[in-house]
């Protein structure tokens, strides 16, 4: 074998950190070794909607995986009601010990037997990894003990009194639960290999903040941008219109407290001008869709609503002067503000006028509607400055910069959360951006590099305001990618009564994406080959309650919109689905609604999950028929390379260092 300059460049630099024959002989055994192991599990979930219960669950219990371990580990030597103790322990470590040292009698006894079982959950979820990857998520405290427990066999005679001796010392010591708490979470992790979020962590619900600080915990986490997770992105970074969205939208919802408390965005400057500027305005199109989970007083949902009315006006003038300065997005029938007549109280929409539910606009000069008035301006930049100044807002946006994207293609499979624009006739739609066109692939390639480019060049002097107007665009374009519908017809459902201009026609992917062809062909734009690759989307919840499939295109296509938010249950008749996907295939589990952590906790109440097999092989799927698989036989050829350099004396060993 010969080797060019560049690969005796390359193959020195490889050997400072494997500078001896036995050393890349080693890794080339590690490396081989990991190939032959069972592929690790993924998960996938799409449109959290800050519903943080219900996710914090799903992931505690692996959507179900956990407590099938547990009845295959034990079977019928547990009676049901211990399995479910056992499994709420793991899901619920700190809390759910606190309930049964309150009512246990004999807690040496309890730690034992709880010991030896939840060792040998851990060592069933932790057999299909390499002992290095084990020992890299093993909490710092434990490690050691938790490695020699793993991997002792307690059966055997001589290891027997070893084995107990080390159970025994944890109680004496009162460390039992300290450690059984590390053990759960050790379990919990090592279930789930690999996680993908397919969109959509913000609004609706209360919480997506700590969902993000759930998500920062996880190493191997990838995460697709959704149209709600553009909105804060985009208000993270500046853009006025997105902010005034992303504040309407959690007025609408009851979550402004999540703004204020959560992020520390001071809402007092816009619910001062709200109360001053519609004072004598009952404001009922905007009253709040109340979550039920705190009392409110008439005076605290009447100020909601009139900070709702105040930053919806706001942001319908943000956004006509946006589309005015961006003709290419073609969204001049937004332009809504100048077809209003306030003396006969009508607006005009196309070529129908139809009468207005409220007519009190103090703030709109009809000779120039989209002007904000110096006390709006004010207030907004204020605004703006508590977002690109909140720090833990910073924080999340930097999180999803660097572990989100538009598009994911990972183990076959091709993630993202809305849809690819087509044409009518099935083609990829040819979508104009500064100039130039793009459709498929590019077009999702493209809107990344803006998103990007928004975030790293955001601190150059130089304008920025294309980016963010794109980043806007990403929210409610007629041909963005993550949207897919012709126009958002927020302005109507608030003042107007008529549905039918409620309307908002979906991409022409919605209709077709029953049919095989379109997403082969779509599989073929991302460049996947092959009868096992598959499409995994999110965006629009699935109406299982109206008979409709999560599967399209003979399989193809899996649609996980199941219904997390709580706002979506009434129309799909569940409360999400997980895509699971381990060594032996795939599964999709439709999940019941999730009532709470205290039900769980105290009644062991777990969410019911229907779960239907996908697909199944025989022969387990390994580490080498992944894309890390690939990657590691990369290695090892360079590495045999680096043998056959030493060998010959390419490259001179040092001394087995």
């Amino acid at each position: 074998m010969e080797f060019t300059n560049d690969e005796i460049r390359y193959l020195k630099l490889l050997a400072k950190q494997y500078p001896s024959i036995q050393k890349a002989s080693t890794e080339i055994i590690n490396l081989s070794a990991i190939l032959s192991l069972p592929k690790g599990t993924e998960h996938f979930l799409s449109d959290l909607h800050g519903e943080y219960e219900a996710f914090t669950h799903l992931i505690n219990n692996a959507s179900g995986v956990v407590r099938r371990k547990i009845n295959d580990i034990f079977r019928d030597t547990l009676r049901e009601s211990e399995k479910n103790s056992l499994a709420t322990l793991i899901y619920y470590p700190d809390e759910k010990l606190k309930w049964i040292m309150r009512r246990e009698p004999e807690m040496e006894e309890w730690f034992k037997l709880t010991l030896h079982r939840l060792i040998k959950v851990c060592r069933s979820v932790s057999s299909k990894y390499t002992r290095s990857k084990v020992r890299k998520a093993l909490p710092k405290d434990f490690a050691y003990v938790i490695e020699e427990l793993l991997h002792e066999d307690e059966n055997l005679l001589n290891k027997q009194h070893y084995y107990d001796g080390i159970i025994e010392t944890i109680i004496s010591t009162d460390r039992a639960k300290a450690f059984i708490v590390e053990l759960c979470t050790l379990i919990r992790r090592l279930t789930i290999d690999r996680l993908h979020i397919v969109g959509d962590i913000f609004d609706r619900g209360p919480h997506p903040d700590l969902i993000i600080e759930s998500l920062m915990t996880y190493n191997d986490i990838d995460i697709q941008w959704g149209n709600h997770d553009i909105v804060w992105m985009g208000a993270a970074l500046g853009s006025l219109p997105l902010i005034a969205t992303l504040l309407r939208i959690a007025a609408r919802y009851d979550n402004l407290d999540t703004v204020e408390d959560a992020y520390g965005i001071n809402l007092i400057p816009l619910a001062t001008f709200a109360m001053q500027t519609y004072k004598d305005d009952p404001c009922k199109p905007f009253k709040p869709k109340l979550s039920g989970e705190r009392s409110y007083h008439d005076d605290e949902i009447y100020m909601v609503a009139q900070m709702h009315k105040a930053i919806s006006i706001i942001q319908f003038k943000l956004e006509g002067q946006l589309i005015k300065r961006r003709p290419d997005f073609k969204m001049d029938d937004r332009l809504l503000l100048e077809q209003l007549d306030l003396q006969k109280g009508t607006v005009k929409i196309g070529r129908k006028t139809y009468p207005l539910n409220d007519t009190n606009f103090p703030t709109i000069d009809p000779a120039d509607p989209y002007r904000l008035t110096p006390q709006e301006q004010e207030l907004m930049e204020r605004i703006r400055t508590s977002f690109t100044k909140s720090q833990k807002l910073q924080k999340h946006l930097k999180f999803l910069i660097n572990k989100g994207s538009m598009y994911l293609k990972y183990n076959a499979n091709l993630l993202y959360h809305g849809c690819i624009p087509m044409t009518p006739e099935g083609e990829f739609k040819r979508v104009k951006i500064e100039g130039s066109y793009y459709s498929g692939r590019a077009l999702l390639d493209k809107f990344d590099e803006i998103v990007r480019q928004c975030y790293y060049y955001r601190n150059n002097t130089g304008d920025d305001s294309v980016g963010l107007d794109y980043m806007y665009y990403l929210w409610p374009g007629p041909d963005s990618p993550l949207f897919g519908k012709t126009k958002m017809a927020t302005f109507e459902r608030y003042f107007i009564t008529d549905k039918e201009t409620h309307v908002e026609e979906k991409n022409a992917y919605f209709t077709l994406r029953d049919q095989e062809d379109l997403s082969l062909k779509i599989l073929k734009e991302f460049g996947f080959e092959g009868n096992d690759s598959r499409i995994v989307n999110g965006h629009v919840p699935v109406k299982l309650k109206k008979g409709e499939d999560p599967v399209k295109g003979n399989g193809r296509m899996i649609v996980i919109d199941g219904g997390m938010a709580k706002a979506y249950q009434p129309e799909t008749g569940i409360a999400g689905y997980t895509l699971i996907y381990n060594s032996y295939g795939l599964m999709l589990a439709a999940h019941e609604p999730f009532e709470s952590r205290q039900k769980a906790i105290e009644e062991e109440v777990d969410i019911i999950s229907d779960s239907r097999i996908l697909e199944k092989s025989n022969v387990r799927k390994r580490v080498g028929d992944t894309d890390i698989g690939f990657k590691l036989r990369k290695e090892i050829e360079d590495l045999e390379k680096l043998l056959v350099a030493f060998r010959k004396g390419y490259i001179r060993e040092k001394n087995g260092d």
